[in-house]
C-alpha cells in the first residue's frame, strides 16, 4: 500500500474519532452553511452535523483514487503520481480544517468563517498549480477541454499558464485575511477567471495550431 494512502486513512479516522467523542457535546440542531458574509444560514441535525464532513471526505478520498484507474491513459497519470497523492492529501486535510473551523463555530466560538477559509483555499488553489505543472495528459486530472486533450502540444502549453494562474489565484486568496469584507471575493473571483480564461485559450491555441 502506498505510504500517501495510510496518511489520507489516518487524516480521515482522526475526523471520525473527533465526531465520536464530540458528540455529546453538541447542540441537538448544529450550524452546518453560511453565506458570503459568513452570517449562518443553514442548520443539520447533531447526527449528520459530526459526521457528514468525514462521510464526504471517505468518498470524495476513494473516487480521486479509484477514477484515475479507469484512464485510458493512466500510463500517464502515474508520471506525475507523487504529486496527485499530495494533492489527495491536503484534501483531506483540508476538509478536516473546515471540519474543525464548523465544530469550533458551533463550541459557541464564534468565528469569521470566510476569513479563516482563506488560508485554507490559497494552500489548495496554489498546489493545484503546482499539480497542473506536472500534469501529463489524461482524462480526470487537470485542465480538461475539448482543445487540450486533443492535442498533447495545447496541453502542455495551457497548462504551463494554468499552473501560474492557479499559483497566483492562491496568494490572492491571502488577502483575504486582512481584507475581511472582501474575503469571499479574493477567494472565488481569481479561480473562476482563470478556469474561463484557461478554456478560452486552450480553444485559441487549437485554432492557431490547426492554422
Amino acid at each position: 500500500m502506498r505510504k500517501s494512502y495510510l496518511i489520507i486513512a489516518a487524516i480521515i479516522i482522526i475526523s471520525f474519532i473527533i465526531g465520536i467523542y464530540y458528540y455529546p457535546k453538541m447542540p441537538a440542531q448544529m450550524a452546518s452553511h453560511w453565506n458570503a458574509a459568513g452570517d449562518v444560514n443553514g442548520y443539520m441535525p447533531k447526527f449528520w452535523g459530526m459526521f457528514l464532513m468525514p462521510i464526504i471526505s471517505v468518498f470524495v478520498v476513494l473516487l480521486l483514487i479509484f477514477l484515475p484507474k479507469l484512464d485510458p491513459m493512466r500510463k500517464n497519470v502515474e508520471k506525475f503520481r507523487k504529486y496527485f497523492d499530495n494533492f489527495i492529501i491536503l484534501l483531506a486535510v483540508f476538509l478536516l480544517y473546515l471540519y474543525i473551523l464548523t465544530l469550533i463555530f458551533n463550541f459557541g466560538i464564534r468565528l469569521d468563517i470566510i476569513r479563516f477559509l482563506a488560508p485554507a483555499f490559497a494552500a489548495l488553489f496554489y498546489y493545484s498549480g503546482v499539480l497542473i505543472s506536472h500534469a501529463k495528459q489524461n482524462w480526470f486530472i487537470g485542465i480538461r477541454t475539448p482543445w487540450t486533450l486533443s492535442s498533447s502540444k495545447n496541453w502542455e502549453k495551457t497548462h504551463k499558464i494554468g499552473a501560474k494562474l492557479f499559483k497566483i489565484s492562491g496568494l490572492l486568496c491571502l488577502f483575504g485575511i486582512i481584507f475581511k469584507d472582501y474575503a469571499i471575493f479574493f477567494i472565488l473571483v481569481p479561480v473562476l477567471l482563470s478556469a474561463v480564461y484557461l478554456f478560452v485559450y486552450s480553444y485559441v491555441e487549437f485554432r492557431k495550431e490547426k492554422k
